[in-house]
């Protein structure tokens, strides 16, 4: 279930695309919105920050915060937390997978450390190979705490997005993650799951994903062929 603050984000949102909430508009104070939602006016205050972040309303402190037109989006923008199927079927693509392997392993060093673990602690990895339109173009390991999410795993078939199985199937909400990007070693052989022969520049996203508590509960590496997968992020001077 999403935290309150994120459901008041995305029923803002909604008012805004549908006219509801019109450019120029000034919103009614902080303690009248608070208790339209039912929530405390940090919770309320939280739903702005993030519309705010999103460029979708201007808060002036003394006078109030305004709807404002935001600027067109970025598609594939790190900003923007998304699942990799949804990133392929944002593209215009037909998303599809093959399951690699799931199951119990010993936590590596690198996992650990990614996850707060000790190396050796129990973790359940999953590695499928991601379609575009029926061609390969992701390896992608996906690194989980086992005590989390071990049980649900073993009680249910999972098939899909990995972000809807764990909201529904073990009561985590990944909301936010820290990325990286970079260059594998190219004689790597994940590298040739997706690159066979060897034609196709590939970059690594390296990502560790949070619940709303702020708890490490994703590991994922994902090899990306670049020819597919373009990353941008519009910065702001300081």
């Amino acid at each position: 279930m999403k935290p309150s603050y994120l459901r008041i984000r995305d029923e803002l949102n909604r008012m805004i695309e549908e006219k509801q909430l019109e450019v120029g508009v000034r919103l009614p104070s902080e303690y009248e919105m608070a208790s339209r939602f039912n929530v405390s006016r940090e919770t309320f205050r939280a739903a702005v920050k993030l519309l705010e972040q999103e460029g979708k309303l201007l808060v002036k402190h003394g006078v109030g915060t305004f709807i404002i037109k935001p600027l067109e989006s970025i598609p594939s923008s790190l900003e923007q937390l998304q699942s990799m199927g949804a990133m392929i079927r944002h593209a215009g693509m037909r998303e599809s997978e093959s399951r690699e392997s799931i199951g119990k392993q010993n936590c590596r060093k690198e996992w650990a450390q990614a996850l707060g673990l000790n190396e050796g602690d129990e973790v359940l990895v999953l590695e499928r190979v991601r379609f575009a339109d029926d061609e390969a173009v992701a390896f992608s390991i996906n690194v989980m705490p086992y005590q989390l999410v071990g049980e649900a795993f073993e009680n249910d078939d999972f098939a899909g997005s990995l972000f809807s199985f764990l909201e529904q199937h073990c009561e985590i909400y990944v909301a936010r993650a820290d990325s990286e990007l970079m260059v594998p070693d190219s004689i790597s052989p994940e590298i040739r799951k997706i690159d066979p022969t060897g034609s196709k520049t590939v970059m690594i996203m390296k990502q560790v994903h949070y619940d709303e508590r702020n708890r490490a509960v994703l590991y994922s590496i994902d090899y990306m062929r670049n020819d597919v997968f373009r990353f941008r992020v519009r910065r702001q001077r300081g």
